[in-house]
């Protein structure tokens, strides 16, 4: 099964927060058919959380046009979780980044087990 593109992935993972009453903001545009999306939840409290895209190896065969998320960084400081992303991006200049803001941390990702 072909892989959901980012752009519509992204937008409508924007969507879905946003009929939550979620605040959440797109802060980097990516490539559109493939680029790596991160997800970084500032939890309002001196912390933050950072989601990635989980490794290839986790998936499943008939997962394999899914796209599930790991946590990276999790109750880090903010400063850390922008000094990780910063290290993304000189990696991986296409990537996409969504901002969230929710004290409960809550952000609707599909997680890889």
């Amino acid at each position: 099964m072909p892989r959901l593109r980012s752009d519509f992935l992204v937008s409508a993972h924007l969507r879905r927060l946003n009929d939550a009453n979620i605040p959440a903001v797109l802060r980097r545009r990516g490539a559109a058919e493939a680029g790596a999306i991160f997800v970084k939840v500032d939890r309002l409290d001196g912390s933050a959380d950072l989601y990635g895209p989980a490794p290839q190896s986790l998936f499943e065969a008939e997962d394999s046009g899914e796209r599930r998320f790991s946590p990276m960084l999790q109750a880090a400081t903010p400063l850390d979780v922008e000094e990780r992303l910063a290290k993304e991006i000189r990696f991986d200049s296409d990537l996409w980044i969504i901002e969230i803001d929710d004290r409960a941390g809550r952000h609707f990702l599909d997680l890889a087990e």
